[in-house]
């Protein structure tokens, strides 16, 4: 009997870890529909990947505890919605994940030199970079926006080899490129496979997850700075792709099976993501 397109995938991703799945079910699946899901929803989900309830009730506790998710109890049932960690920073992942192509760039590098660890980490989280020596260099960025202000240089950039030796310095291009070529080892197959209703859902979820996993430690640096066949200039193309054609079907299963405190989630919020 041929292994169902779930089954095939998962053998080449491997399965998932389940705290850090049932966040990209949140921000994926439930954050655009409400927030809410009751516990038998998730578990029909968590089902296909072989979790048992146990393990997603551990898993649970454990990102309650965390802040991720808050948990509402109304009779028997539980219910889940994003706690203060999650409500934090599920929009700003979200704006990253489901991106179209990089913001146009002016030419320029903003410098900071010898920031301390804290805002190293602000740095960081505005998608700079780090040069030998301790400095940090970025491309675009209001550094009013950051917790506190720092002094910021800005250089001229050059052209040509010299701006693409300095990007491969700052940020981990290589390993982003072997990750992307093993993103798109997983799932250039599933564009070939006829995939059935009850997948849909459960093969977007892992999209977006391994997905999740590479976009968020990628600055999205132009074209201009990118070694030659980018390969994640492919790998996004295919995640559009893959995400706009197991739509339909993933959220027709949100439809019927999806329950809130109120009974079925309402309509998906969740309209153009991976546009452009």
């Amino acid at each position: 009997m041929a292994s169902s397109p779930l089954a095939a995938t998962l053998a080449r991703t491997g399965a998932p870890r389940i705290a850090s799945f049932i966040v990209t079910v949140w921000g994926d699946a439930v954050a655009p529909r409400g927030g809410s899901l009751w516990l038998g929803s998730l578990q029909a989900i968590l089902d296909r990947f072989g979790c048992t309830p146990g393990q997603v009730r551990t898993a649970m506790s454990r990102l309650t505890e965390e802040g991720w998710l808050a948990r509402n109890r109304v009779g028997r049932h539980s219910f889940y919605r994003l706690g203060p960690r999650g409500e934090s920073s599920f929009a700003a992942a979200a704006a990253r994940i489901y991106a179209g192509r990089p913001e146009d760039w002016d030419g320029r590098f903003r410098l900071v030199l010898f920031p301390d660890a804290e805002a190293r980490e602000a740095l960081a989280a505005a998608g700079f970079g780090s040069l030998p020596g301790g400095a940090m260099v970025g491309l675009r960025g209001d550094p009013a926006l950051l917790p506190r202000r720092l002094p910021v240089l800005i250089a001229e950039g050059r052209a040509g080899e010299d701006a693409r030796l300095l990007a491969t310095r700052a940020w981990p291009l290589e390993a982003l490129a072997e990750g992307y070529g093993r993103f798109l080892d997983a799932f250039a197959p599933v564009e070939l496979l006829p995939i059935p209703p009850e997948e849909a859902l459960p093969l977007r979820l892992l999209l977006v997850h391994e997905w999740r996993r590479l976009v968020l430690r990628d600055p999205r640096l132009p074209a201009a700075l990118l070694p030659e066949a980018w390969p994640g200039t492919a790998a996004h193309r295919l995640a559009a792709t893959l995400y706009r054609h197991l739509t339909p079907a993933a959220e027709a299963w949100l439809d019927a099976e999806g329950r809130n405190e109120e009974g079925p989630l309402p309509p998906s919020e969740a309209d153009g993501r991976f546009a452009g």
